[in-house]
Protein backbone atom coordinates (compact mmCIF):
# COMPACT_ATOMS: atom_id res chain seq x y z
CA UNK A 1 0.00 0.00 0.00
CA UNK A 2 2.68 2.40 1.15
CA UNK A 3 4.62 1.64 -1.95
CA UNK A 4 1.40 3.07 -4.06
CA UNK A 5 1.10 5.90 -2.20
CA UNK A 6 4.65 6.78 -3.41
CA UNK A 7 4.34 5.85 -6.66
CA UNK A 8 1.33 7.94 -6.64
CA UNK A 9 3.03 10.63 -5.65
CA UNK A 10 5.95 10.41 -8.20
CA UNK A 11 3.76 9.93 -10.89
CA UNK A 12 1.97 13.36 -9.90
CA UNK A 13 5.08 15.13 -9.71
CA UNK A 14 6.05 13.77 -12.92
CA UNK A 15 2.58 15.16 -14.26
CA UNK A 16 3.74 19.05 -12.79
CA UNK A 17 7.10 18.62 -14.44
CA UNK A 18 5.62 17.83 -17.58
CA UNK A 19 2.94 20.85 -17.26
CA UNK A 20 5.51 23.56 -16.25
CA UNK A 21 7.91 21.70 -19.53
CA UNK A 22 5.09 22.61 -21.85
CA UNK A 23 4.43 26.02 -20.37
CA UNK A 24 8.67 26.57 -20.53
CA UNK A 25 8.53 25.16 -24.16
CA UNK A 26 6.00 27.49 -25.12
CA UNK A 27 7.00 30.93 -23.76
CA UNK A 28 7.79 32.43 -26.61
CA UNK A 29 4.64 30.94 -28.77
CA UNK A 30 2.24 34.08 -29.61
CA UNK A 31 -1.45 33.91 -27.64
CA UNK A 32 -0.11 30.95 -25.40
CA UNK A 33 -2.15 30.47 -22.39
CA UNK A 34 0.08 28.63 -19.75
CA UNK A 35 -1.58 25.30 -18.13
CA UNK A 36 -1.22 24.85 -14.30
CA UNK A 37 -1.77 21.09 -13.24
CA UNK A 38 -4.45 20.95 -10.45
CA UNK A 39 -3.97 17.61 -8.17
CA UNK A 40 -6.19 15.88 -5.77
CA UNK A 41 -6.05 13.22 -2.86
CA UNK A 42 -7.16 9.99 -3.32
CA UNK A 43 -8.88 8.10 -0.26
CA UNK A 44 -9.85 4.58 -0.48
CA UNK A 45 -13.09 3.48 1.49
CA UNK A 46 -14.54 0.46 2.76
CA UNK A 47 -17.99 -0.05 4.52
CA UNK A 48 -20.14 2.63 4.74
CA UNK A 49 -18.22 5.17 6.99
CA UNK A 50 -14.46 6.29 7.33
CA UNK A 51 -12.10 5.09 10.53
CA UNK A 52 -11.05 8.58 11.97
CA UNK A 53 -7.27 6.53 11.60
CA UNK A 54 -8.14 6.37 8.02
CA UNK A 55 -4.73 6.89 5.79
CA UNK A 56 -5.04 8.19 2.38
CA UNK A 57 -3.85 6.27 -0.71
CA UNK A 58 -1.86 9.30 -2.41
CA UNK A 59 -2.63 11.67 -5.02
CA UNK A 60 -3.59 11.94 -8.61
CA UNK A 61 -3.54 14.55 -11.39
CA UNK A 62 -7.19 16.24 -11.10
CA UNK A 63 -7.34 18.20 -14.00
CA UNK A 64 -4.98 20.53 -16.01
CA UNK A 65 -6.38 23.88 -16.36
CA UNK A 66 -5.50 26.56 -18.82
CA UNK A 67 -5.36 29.76 -17.46
CA UNK A 68 -6.62 32.48 -19.55
CA UNK A 69 -5.28 35.41 -18.20
CA UNK A 70 -4.51 38.51 -20.12
CA UNK A 71 -1.09 38.75 -22.22
CA UNK A 72 1.25 41.37 -22.77
CA UNK A 73 0.71 43.07 -26.06
CA UNK A 74 3.48 43.87 -28.04
CA UNK A 75 4.00 46.31 -31.13
CA UNK A 76 4.85 44.80 -34.59
CA UNK A 77 4.30 47.49 -37.00
CA UNK A 78 2.46 45.08 -39.39
CA UNK A 79 -1.28 45.48 -39.96
CA UNK A 80 -2.28 41.70 -39.94
CA UNK A 81 -0.95 41.71 -36.50
CA UNK A 82 -3.95 41.69 -33.89
CA UNK A 83 -4.46 41.32 -30.49
CA UNK A 84 -7.20 41.28 -28.33
CA UNK A 85 -7.19 43.58 -25.42
CA UNK A 86 -9.87 42.04 -22.95
CA UNK A 87 -12.50 39.19 -23.18
CA UNK A 88 -13.37 37.11 -26.46
CA UNK A 89 -11.22 34.90 -28.83
CA UNK A 90 -10.61 35.47 -32.95
CA UNK A 91 -13.36 33.50 -34.74
CA UNK A 92 -11.91 31.26 -37.58
CA UNK A 93 -13.11 28.31 -40.25
CA UNK A 94 -11.02 25.65 -40.52
CA UNK A 95 -12.03 23.70 -43.50
CA UNK A 96 -15.95 24.71 -42.38
CA UNK A 97 -15.28 24.06 -38.32
CA UNK A 98 -15.57 26.89 -36.48
CA UNK A 99 -12.19 27.25 -33.99
CA UNK A 100 -11.03 30.27 -31.79
CA UNK A 101 -7.55 31.72 -31.17
CA UNK A 102 -6.46 34.31 -29.36
CA UNK A 103 -3.22 34.45 -31.42
CA UNK A 104 -3.33 37.34 -34.29
CA UNK A 105 -0.83 36.40 -36.63
CA UNK A 106 -2.41 36.75 -39.60
CA UNK A 107 -1.34 36.33 -43.43
CA UNK A 108 -3.27 36.82 -46.89
CA UNK A 109 -3.30 33.33 -48.94
CA UNK A 110 -2.90 33.25 -52.28
CA UNK A 111 -6.62 34.15 -53.05
CA UNK A 112 -6.42 37.20 -50.38
CA UNK A 113 -8.27 35.64 -47.86
CA UNK A 114 -6.62 36.69 -43.82
CA UNK A 115 -5.77 32.72 -42.60
CA UNK A 116 -3.76 32.36 -39.76
CA UNK A 117 -0.28 29.89 -40.15
CA UNK A 118 -2.57 26.63 -40.54
CA UNK A 119 -4.75 27.81 -42.86
CA UNK A 120 -8.07 29.30 -40.88
CA UNK A 121 -9.58 31.92 -42.44
CA UNK A 122 -10.78 34.99 -40.23
CA UNK A 123 -14.22 35.12 -39.70
CA UNK A 124 -15.69 39.10 -39.84
CA UNK A 125 -19.41 40.15 -40.10
CA UNK A 126 -20.29 41.27 -43.40
CA UNK A 127 -20.94 44.69 -44.67
CA UNK A 128 -24.94 45.89 -44.80
CA UNK A 129 -25.77 46.48 -48.33
CA UNK A 130 -25.73 50.22 -47.92
CA UNK A 131 -22.29 50.08 -46.67
CA UNK A 132 -23.60 52.16 -43.62
CA UNK A 133 -23.18 48.93 -40.71
CA UNK A 134 -22.34 45.25 -40.66
CA UNK A 135 -24.75 42.22 -40.24
CA UNK A 136 -24.54 41.51 -36.87
CA UNK A 137 -26.03 37.32 -37.49
CA UNK A 138 -23.94 36.88 -40.38
CA UNK A 139 -20.10 35.51 -40.73
CA UNK A 140 -17.78 35.49 -43.65
CA UNK A 141 -14.42 34.55 -44.56
CA UNK A 142 -12.09 38.20 -45.36
CA UNK A 143 -11.18 38.79 -48.08
CA UNK A 144 -8.65 41.52 -48.96
CA UNK A 145 -9.58 43.37 -52.12
CA UNK A 146 -6.96 43.81 -54.87
CA UNK A 147 -8.98 45.60 -57.22
CA UNK A 148 -8.91 49.47 -58.15
CA UNK A 149 -11.63 51.97 -55.88
CA UNK A 150 -13.98 52.99 -58.53
CA UNK A 151 -14.47 56.35 -59.68
CA UNK A 152 -17.33 58.74 -58.64
CA UNK A 153 -18.39 61.35 -60.71
CA UNK A 154 -18.48 65.21 -59.44
CA UNK A 155 -22.07 66.00 -58.67
CA UNK A 156 -21.41 68.90 -56.51
CA UNK A 157 -18.67 71.80 -56.67
CA UNK A 158 -18.19 74.32 -53.77
CA UNK A 159 -16.65 77.87 -53.66
CA UNK A 160 -16.41 79.90 -50.93
CA UNK A 161 -15.21 83.73 -52.37
CA UNK A 162 -15.45 87.23 -51.62
CA UNK A 163 -16.02 89.82 -54.41
CA UNK A 164 -14.42 92.92 -54.45
CA UNK A 165 -16.94 95.88 -53.54
CA UNK A 166 -15.65 98.70 -55.11
CA UNK A 167 -15.05 96.73 -58.88
CA UNK A 168 -16.12 98.52 -61.77
CA UNK A 169 -17.34 97.07 -64.98
CA UNK A 170 -15.11 95.62 -67.52
CA UNK A 171 -13.77 97.55 -70.32
CA UNK A 172 -14.93 95.06 -72.58
CA UNK A 173 -17.87 93.72 -73.55
CA UNK A 174 -19.22 91.16 -74.34
CA UNK A 175 -17.48 88.50 -72.04
CA UNK A 176 -15.34 86.26 -73.60
CA UNK A 177 -13.39 83.87 -71.42
CA UNK A 178 -10.28 84.11 -73.34
CA UNK A 179 -10.11 87.93 -72.84
CA UNK A 180 -9.39 89.12 -68.94
CA UNK A 181 -10.72 92.50 -69.80
CA UNK A 182 -14.09 90.99 -70.13
CA UNK A 183 -14.09 90.26 -66.48
CA UNK A 184 -13.34 91.19 -63.06
CA UNK A 185 -12.07 87.73 -61.31
CA UNK A 186 -12.05 84.21 -62.10
CA UNK A 187 -11.69 80.57 -59.93
CA UNK A 188 -8.86 79.66 -62.15
CA UNK A 189 -10.02 75.98 -62.10
CA UNK A 190 -11.71 73.47 -59.85
CA UNK A 191 -10.77 69.93 -60.73
CA UNK A 192 -13.99 67.77 -61.23
CA UNK A 193 -14.62 63.85 -62.30
CA UNK A 194 -16.65 62.21 -65.01
CA UNK A 195 -18.20 58.93 -63.92
CA UNK A 196 -14.78 57.40 -65.89
CA UNK A 197 -12.40 58.84 -63.36
CA UNK A 198 -11.04 61.40 -66.10
CA UNK A 199 -10.27 64.91 -64.51
CA UNK A 200 -11.72 68.16 -66.03
CA UNK A 201 -11.34 71.80 -65.09
CA UNK A 202 -14.59 73.77 -63.75
CA UNK A 203 -13.75 77.58 -64.18
CA UNK A 204 -16.39 80.58 -62.88
CA UNK A 205 -16.05 84.06 -64.38
CA UNK A 206 -17.65 86.82 -62.57
CA UNK A 207 -18.75 89.74 -64.01
CA UNK A 208 -19.80 93.47 -62.62
CA UNK A 209 -22.98 95.01 -63.58
CA UNK A 210 -23.88 98.60 -63.95
CA UNK A 211 -26.63 98.06 -60.90
CA UNK A 212 -24.94 98.08 -57.48
CA UNK A 213 -24.02 94.75 -55.57
CA UNK A 214 -24.57 92.79 -58.79
CA UNK A 215 -22.76 90.63 -60.39
CA UNK A 216 -22.98 88.12 -63.08
CA UNK A 217 -20.90 84.34 -62.85
CA UNK A 218 -20.21 82.64 -66.07
CA UNK A 219 -19.47 78.75 -65.62
CA UNK A 220 -17.34 76.69 -68.08
CA UNK A 221 -16.10 73.14 -68.01
CA UNK A 222 -12.81 72.62 -70.15
CA UNK A 223 -13.73 75.60 -72.22
CA UNK A 224 -17.27 75.03 -72.89
CA UNK A 225 -20.28 76.67 -70.95
CA UNK A 226 -22.54 74.79 -69.15
CA UNK A 227 -25.52 77.40 -68.95
CA UNK A 228 -26.46 81.02 -68.62
CA UNK A 229 -24.81 83.32 -66.72
CA UNK A 230 -26.53 83.39 -63.30
CA UNK A 231 -26.86 86.74 -61.90
CA UNK A 232 -25.14 87.28 -57.69
CA UNK A 233 -27.25 89.66 -55.71
CA UNK A 234 -26.22 91.19 -52.24
CA UNK A 235 -27.00 93.24 -49.82
CA UNK A 236 -25.65 95.99 -48.18
CA UNK A 237 -24.29 94.39 -45.78
CA UNK A 238 -21.95 91.90 -48.35
CA UNK A 239 -24.52 88.65 -47.68
CA UNK A 240 -25.21 86.76 -50.67
CA UNK A 241 -29.02 87.54 -50.88
CA UNK A 242 -29.65 85.79 -54.85
CA UNK A 243 -29.76 82.85 -55.33
CA UNK A 244 -31.39 82.48 -52.09
CA UNK A 245 -30.04 78.69 -51.64
CA UNK A 246 -26.68 79.59 -52.80
CA UNK A 247 -27.33 77.06 -55.72
CA UNK A 248 -26.45 77.08 -59.31
CA UNK A 249 -27.33 74.36 -61.32
CA UNK A 250 -25.31 73.88 -64.59
CA UNK A 251 -26.55 72.52 -67.82
CA UNK A 252 -25.93 68.46 -68.49
CA UNK A 253 -21.86 68.46 -70.04
CA UNK A 254 -20.98 65.82 -71.62
CA UNK A 255 -17.50 64.70 -72.08
CA UNK A 256 -15.64 63.33 -74.77
CA UNK A 257 -14.23 60.67 -72.94
CA UNK A 258 -17.15 58.61 -73.10
CA UNK A 259 -18.29 59.00 -70.05
CA UNK A 260 -22.04 60.05 -68.67
CA UNK A 261 -23.65 63.01 -68.74
CA UNK A 262 -21.54 65.15 -65.76
CA UNK A 263 -24.39 67.01 -64.35
CA UNK A 264 -23.40 69.29 -61.34
CA UNK A 265 -24.25 71.71 -59.22
CA UNK A 266 -22.33 75.29 -57.69
CA UNK A 267 -22.36 75.64 -54.00
CA UNK A 268 -21.81 79.06 -53.29
CA UNK A 269 -23.75 79.76 -50.03
CA UNK A 270 -21.25 81.81 -47.93
CA UNK A 271 -19.51 83.82 -50.38
CA UNK A 272 -19.70 87.72 -49.72
CA UNK A 273 -19.02 91.09 -51.27
CA UNK A 274 -16.95 93.08 -48.89
CA UNK A 275 -13.67 94.95 -49.46
CA UNK A 276 -11.43 96.09 -52.27
CA UNK A 277 -9.73 92.73 -53.39
CA UNK A 278 -11.17 89.23 -54.66
CA UNK A 279 -10.47 86.71 -52.42
CA UNK A 280 -11.46 82.73 -52.96
CA UNK A 281 -11.35 81.07 -49.71
CA UNK A 282 -12.63 77.49 -50.03
CA UNK A 283 -12.61 74.88 -53.29
CA UNK A 284 -13.85 71.50 -52.83
CA UNK A 285 -16.08 69.37 -54.68
CA UNK A 286 -17.21 65.42 -54.59
CA UNK A 287 -16.11 63.61 -57.46
CA UNK A 288 -12.86 61.74 -57.46
CA UNK A 289 -10.57 59.02 -59.65
CA UNK A 290 -10.15 55.26 -59.16
CA UNK A 291 -7.65 55.05 -56.45
CA UNK A 292 -5.08 52.10 -56.23
CA UNK A 293 -5.32 49.92 -52.55
CA UNK A 294 -2.54 51.61 -50.83
CA UNK A 295 -2.72 49.95 -46.91
CA UNK A 296 -5.37 47.76 -44.47
CA UNK A 297 -6.23 49.30 -41.74
CA UNK A 298 -7.76 48.40 -38.42
CA UNK A 299 -9.50 49.73 -36.22
CA UNK A 300 -10.09 49.35 -32.32
CA UNK A 301 -13.69 48.04 -33.14
CA UNK A 302 -12.45 45.87 -35.60
CA UNK A 303 -13.53 47.45 -38.51
CA UNK A 304 -11.35 46.66 -41.61
CA UNK A 305 -10.86 49.25 -43.98
CA UNK A 306 -8.93 49.05 -47.22
CA UNK A 307 -7.50 52.47 -47.98
CA UNK A 308 -6.84 53.68 -51.22
CA UNK A 309 -5.10 56.47 -53.14
CA UNK A 310 -7.91 58.55 -54.11
CA UNK A 311 -8.73 59.29 -50.27
CA UNK A 312 -11.77 56.60 -50.41
CA UNK A 313 -12.08 53.74 -47.11
CA UNK A 314 -14.02 50.87 -48.05
CA UNK A 315 -15.12 48.83 -45.04
CA UNK A 316 -14.57 45.26 -45.72
CA UNK A 317 -15.83 43.59 -42.76
CA UNK A 318 -15.96 43.84 -38.88
CA UNK A 319 -13.73 41.06 -36.91
CA UNK A 320 -15.62 38.82 -34.78
CA UNK A 321 -14.80 37.60 -31.68
CA UNK A 322 -16.62 35.08 -29.38
CA UNK A 323 -16.52 34.40 -25.86
CA UNK A 324 -17.79 31.66 -23.76
CA UNK A 325 -19.36 31.31 -19.90
CA UNK A 326 -16.07 28.69 -19.27
CA UNK A 327 -13.24 28.93 -21.38
CA UNK A 328 -11.52 26.61 -19.03
CA UNK A 329 -13.50 23.90 -20.62
CA UNK A 330 -12.43 24.72 -24.26
CA UNK A 331 -10.41 21.54 -25.83
CA UNK A 332 -6.99 22.92 -26.98
CA UNK A 333 -6.40 21.43 -30.79
CA UNK A 334 -2.73 22.81 -30.34
CA UNK A 335 -1.33 25.34 -33.02
CA UNK A 336 -2.62 27.87 -30.68
CA UNK A 337 -6.46 26.70 -31.54
CA UNK A 338 -9.48 25.61 -29.75
CA UNK A 339 -12.79 24.61 -30.01
CA UNK A 340 -16.18 24.67 -28.06
CA UNK A 341 -17.19 21.57 -25.46
CA UNK A 342 -20.46 20.96 -23.00
CA UNK A 343 -18.21 22.05 -20.57
CA UNK A 344 -17.43 25.60 -22.48
CA UNK A 345 -20.61 26.32 -22.48
CA UNK A 346 -22.49 28.09 -26.09
CA UNK A 347 -20.10 30.19 -28.02
CA UNK A 348 -21.35 34.27 -27.64
CA UNK A 349 -20.49 36.56 -31.01
CA UNK A 350 -20.27 40.11 -31.02
CA UNK A 351 -18.47 42.92 -32.05
CA UNK A 352 -14.99 44.33 -30.50
CA UNK A 353 -15.58 47.13 -28.05
CA UNK A 354 -18.82 46.29 -27.50
CA UNK A 355 -20.80 44.37 -24.04
CA UNK A 356 -18.22 42.52 -22.43
CA UNK A 357 -15.74 42.47 -26.01
CA UNK A 358 -12.47 43.67 -25.96
CA UNK A 359 -10.94 46.12 -28.09
CA UNK A 360 -8.76 44.74 -31.22
CA UNK A 361 -5.35 46.65 -31.01
CA UNK A 362 -3.49 46.35 -34.89
CA UNK A 363 -0.06 46.25 -35.90
CA UNK A 364 0.60 44.38 -32.21
CA UNK A 365 0.72 40.59 -30.79
CA UNK A 366 -0.66 39.16 -27.50
CA UNK A 367 2.73 37.17 -25.81
CA UNK A 368 2.08 34.01 -24.02
CA UNK A 369 0.92 34.32 -20.72
CA UNK A 370 3.89 31.88 -19.10
CA UNK A 371 6.13 34.19 -16.54
CA UNK A 372 9.07 32.48 -16.99
CA UNK A 373 10.29 32.93 -13.53
CA UNK A 374 7.34 31.38 -11.48
CA UNK A 375 8.00 28.19 -13.75
CA UNK A 376 11.24 28.05 -13.03
CA UNK A 377 10.02 27.89 -8.90
CA UNK A 378 7.70 25.67 -10.20
CA UNK A 379 10.00 22.87 -11.54
CA UNK A 380 12.36 23.52 -8.46
CA UNK A 381 8.90 22.56 -6.63
CA UNK A 382 8.14 19.51 -8.60
CA UNK A 383 11.40 18.38 -8.21
CA UNK A 384 11.75 18.66 -4.88
CA UNK A 385 8.32 16.69 -4.70
CA UNK A 386 9.89 14.19 -6.92
CA UNK A 387 12.87 13.34 -5.01
CA UNK A 388 10.96 13.57 -1.85
CA UNK A 389 8.41 10.63 -2.55
CA UNK A 390 11.39 8.77 -4.30
CA UNK A 391 13.42 8.55 -1.06
CA UNK A 392 9.99 7.55 0.42
CA UNK A 393 10.01 4.48 -2.04
CA UNK A 394 13.85 4.05 -0.97
CA UNK A 395 12.47 3.76 2.98
CA UNK A 396 9.84 1.82 2.62
CA UNK A 397 12.29 -0.13 0.38
CA UNK A 398 14.50 -0.58 3.47
CA UNK A 399 11.78 -1.34 5.95
CA UNK A 400 10.19 -4.37 4.20
CA UNK A 401 13.85 -5.25 3.31
CA UNK A 402 14.43 -5.63 7.08
CA UNK A 403 11.33 -7.42 8.06
CA UNK A 404 11.65 -9.98 5.26
CA UNK A 405 15.50 -10.55 7.12
CA UNK A 406 13.87 -11.22 10.45
CA UNK A 407 15.13 -15.12 11.63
Amino acid sequence: MSFNISLSGINAANSALNVTSNNIANVNTTGFKESRAEFADVFNSTGYGLSSTAIGSGARLSTVAQQFSQGNIDNTGRSLDLAVAGEGFFTLSMNGERVYSRAGNFQTDSNGYVVNPQGARLQVFSPNADGTGFEAGQLTDLRLLTTDSAPRPTSNVELAFTLPANAAQPIVTPFDPADSKSYNNSTGGVTVYDSLGVSHTQTSYFVKTANPNEWQVYNYVDGVGVGTPTTLQFSNNGALVSPANGEIPFDPFTPLTGAGQLSMTLDITGSTQYGENFSLRNTAQDGYASGKLNEISISEEGVVFARYSNGVDTALGQVALTSFNNPQGLKNQGSNLWTETFASGSPRTGAPDSSDFGQIQAGALEASTVDLTQQLVNMITAQRNFQANAQMLSTQNEVTQAVINIR
